[in-house]
């Protein structure tokens, strides 16, 4: 496998294994997300344990208002880096995300 066919998995696996852990097996809800939050990489933990900021999260993330993450939306926040750290100089300060 390809290093981005490595990544790609990886992101399908990450999302599936928080999302068939309540409810629907398609999408994230609110509780799915902080727990992922709390057990992915530590920078994500930082915006998890502050409620208000993570509900602002949730609604940046939330492109559809459902109030869950389905997978297009998560895929947006790992592509981000926003919550990680990782974004690149030209990145930071832009537009939300949907």
């Amino acid at each position: 496998m390809s290093h981005l066919e490595i990544a790609m998995a990886t992101l399908i696996q990450t999302f599936d294994k928080y999302a068939s852990s309540e409810g629907k097996r398609n999408t994230l809800n609110k509780a799915e997300v902080k727990t992922m939050m709390e057990k992915e990489p530590p920078g994500l933990l930082k915006a998890a344990k502050n409620p208000d900021d993570m509900d602002k999260m949730l609604k940046g993330l939330d492109c559809n208002g459902d109030a869950e993450v389905d997978f297009k939306e998560f895929v947006l926040l790992t592509n981000s880096g926003e919550h990680t750290g990782a974004q690149r100089p030209e990145q930071q300060h832009k537009k939300p995300l949907c």
